[in-house]
């Protein structure tokens, strides 16, 4: 899985650019002027709360299949909301660079570091949970692993990464369609379950997700069969 590694070369820039943590509430402060006086008024924007549905599953297999689902999607998850936090901040510091030997310079710095620092860990996933990531990572940036590694390096380590990814039955092009493919629908169902629980920490989709509408689709869709 070594190949895997290369994708978050693109994300990781800790220790080289601050950000603010993501995933916290914001806060506002507004200030209510009543005869003259200014008085702040804290403003706290709460995280949407959906109400889930009770799990049912029509056998003992689809039983366990969701669990193994579960625990593969619990995994993989923090490496995806990584991958958007770094990308979000390389962005924002190679916009910072004008000469593009100064870009160039940097991403080999930070290729180094990405290696030396998530290579072994990224090497220990399975093919199915590298396909997983793949696809939570495109939920999180928005936009498919081959479509960064083309953006931010070339569209031929693209190619070659695609196609060496394929010989472990992965395609760094898979998106993440919850309405359209049930198995994106319950990681997004696990992924859900999971934030209220607080087993991990939410971070926005880069994209909507109507999560009910997932919920109702795949729902008639069972008792039909």
């Amino acid at each position: 899985m070594r190949y895997l590694s290369y994708i978050f070369f693109f994300f990781s820039v800790l220790g080289f650019c601050q950000q603010e943590p993501v995933g916290q509430d914001s806060t506002v402060v507004h200030y209510l002027i009543i005869e003259g006086d200014s008085i702040p008024v804290t403003e706290i924007e709460l995280d949407e709360v959906l109400m889930l549905p009770n799990l049912s599953f029509k056998d003992r297999d689809a039983r366990i299949r969701y669990v193994i689902l579960r625990r593969k999607t619990l995994k993989v998850y923090p490496y995806a909301k990584l991958a958007a936090e770094r990308l979000e901040a390389l962005q924002e510091r190679l916009e910072t660079l004008t000469k593009k030997r100064e870009k160039k310079r940097y991403a080999k710095v930070i290729q180094k570091y990405i290696e030396d620092e998530f290579s072994a860990e990224l090497k220990k996933l399975t093919k199915t949970e590298g396909q997983i990531l793949v696809k939570l990572i495109h939920r999180q940036t928005g936009k498919t692993a081959f479509e960064l590694i083309k953006e931010l390096r070339s569209g031929w380590k693209a190619f070659w990464y695609n196609n060496t990814a394929s010989l472990f039955d992965i395609s760094l092009k898979r998106e993440f369609v919850p309405i359209n493919v049930e198995e994106d629908y319950l990681i997004e169902d696990i992924l859900q379950r999971a934030f209220q629980n607080e087993q991990l920490k939410r971070q926005r989709p880069a994209y909507d997700i109507d999560f009910y509408a997932c919920v109702n689709k795949w729902t008639n869709s069972k008792s039909k069969q």
